[in-house]
């Protein structure tokens, strides 16, 4: 089990803060749910955490023997779920990787095949031997169905913003 348990967000030594409502804790189960009964295997979490008051939390849950056809590989859950897959190929990981878009991580020693693999990820963020690095004067959003636009950094103004021209002859008599 991960030996870090969610927390109340306002204490400054919590790690995981709370899931945002009910109906996404709901949701956050169901793949649980699916995850075993699909075959994952469940290796850690998988059960609500003791509650903070006012809170929505669950235990940190990993799960191995994740196949690219299974609900929680194919799916965002948007909760502490974390689905193992393996593979052997780095083709095959792109494909399947690409089917989602939001952020992606790469794993390796190899510098070449990080920024090969990052270039042909659709996905907005890639991390590289790193994950939820950020910055607010970077954009933040996905590709596909998993976000419109961009969020954080100047790029965010455009989708806030409707542009207009106007032309105004001044010398013209009327």
């Amino acid at each position: 089990m991960p030996s870090y348990q969610p927390g109340n967000p306002l204490d400054k030594g919590t790690v995981m803060g709370a899931i945002a409502d009910q109906a996404q804790l709901d949701n956050v189960m169901r793949h649980i749910d699916l995850g075993t009964s699909e075959g994952a295997q469940l290796l850690a979490g998988g059960a609500l955490a003791t509650p903070v008051q006012g809170g929505c939390y669950v235990q940190p849950t990993i799960f191995d023997g994740v196949t690219p056809e299974m609900t929680i590989a194919r799916e965002e859950i948007f909760g502490s779920v974390l689905s193992v897959l393996s593979f052997t190929d780095t083709a095959d990981v792109v494909k399947h990787a690409n089917a989602n878009g939001l952020q992606a991580e790469v794993w390796t020693r190899d510098l070449n095949k990080a920024h090969g693999v990052a270039r042909a990820l659709r996905a907005g963020t890639v991390h590289v031997n790193s994950y939820d690095e950020d910055d607010i004067t970077v954009p933040f959003g996905g590709f596909k169905q998993s976000g419109v636009g961009r969020d954080k950094s100047l790029h965010a103004f455009d989708k806030y913003t409707e542009m207009k021209t106007t032309w105004i002859r001044i010398d013209s008599p009327v």
